[in-house]
């Protein structure tokens, strides 16, 4: 049997095909202008489902790398302070075993006494270091110096932590107790010991040891943070080495190729002439067009 084929049939499948011609003229056009395959998830839905997955790692990924930026500032200003007070304490060591020179008067003990006293306030000064108005050696203490003039440590317990990973966290503040000791333990409370032994023009060698013993507490914790400092450098490194990788893999799904695109949209362009052509021949007006 043979099927009839209207006039009207003709001019529904010409209109048609017109409409996909032009249909896939202006994806191409959209895609061009956007640069990207994909703009709306009905383009390609498993494209588009590797796109939201890979967009979500970025922004974890971008997470994590403001994390570690921020615990390597705050690390940085702990081993900052450390050095210093490492340096100072030196210097105190120097100034104690100069005291012990029973050749000194006492206007020259005097004048080694202003120098601790100077160095002493310098150590508390390290020790109450802050960074973006938070104490590094308090821990998550609101205070806001980690001591006071009693030189009582105000510190909590709590650590202050940064997330560098789903499984990997990081301390990045100071242990302020140990690096300083607290109220009549601490090193400054140690430089106003030798300071009245100084000024009493009583021998302050006596003293060396203490002093020692909190260099090396000192030295302990600079080390500690210097490994974690090492180990949030290493995870920066990591982490823009991730985004990098990511990125990469969400252009090759979502940009387009644009000599690609520009052949096909020009391909397209010279189809949908010819077929505007071939319609205008196929689709003559008849007697009946001009008297409706």
């Amino acid at each position: 049997m043979i099927s009839r084929v209207t006039h009207h049939t003709v001019q529904r499948s010409t209109l048609a095909n017109l409409q996909l011609n032009l249909s896939k003229m202006a994806e191409l056009q959209n895609q061009m202008s956007s640069g990207k395959k994909v703009n709306v998830p009905s383009d390609d839905p498993a494209a588009a489902s590797d796109m939201l997955r890979l967009s979500a790692e970025q922004r974890v990924n971008s997470q994590y790398a403001r994390n570690a930026g921020d615990a390597a500032s705050w690390l940085q200003t702990v081993d900052t302070a450390i050095t210093a007070s490492t340096a100072a304490l030196r210097q105190v060591r120097d100034l104690t075993v100069q005291g012990g020179n029973g050749a000194l008067g006492q206007a020259s003990l005097n004048a080694l006494a202003d120098e601790l006293e100077s160095l002493g306030e310098t150590l508390l000064s390290n020790a109450n270091t802050s960074f973006v108005g938070r104490s590094v050696f308090a821990g998550t203490s609101d205070a806001g110096v980690a001591f006071d003039a009693s030189y009582s440590w105000t510190g909590s317990g709590a650590t202050v932590e940064r997330r560098l990973s789903s499984t990997t966290t990081v301390r990045v503040d100071g242990d302020g107790a140990a690096v300083y000791g607290t109220g009549t333990g601490s090193v400054f409370a140690l430089v106003d010991r030798i300071v009245a032994d100084l000024r009493a023009g009583q021998d302050p060698t006596a003293h060396l040891g203490a002093i020692d013993s909190r260099l090396e507490s000192m030295l302990s914790e600079l080390a500690s943070v210097g490994a974690r400092h090492k180990n949030v450098l290493a995870t920066q490194q990591t982490l823009m080495a991730q985004d990098i990788e990511t990125g990469s893999r969400l252009s090759e799904i979502e940009d387009i190729d644009l000599a690609s695109i520009i052949l096909d949209l020009q391909s397209q362009e010279v189809a949908y002439k010819g077929a505007l052509g071939a319609t205008a021949k196929v689709l003559q007006p008849t007697l009946l067009d001009f008297l409706r």
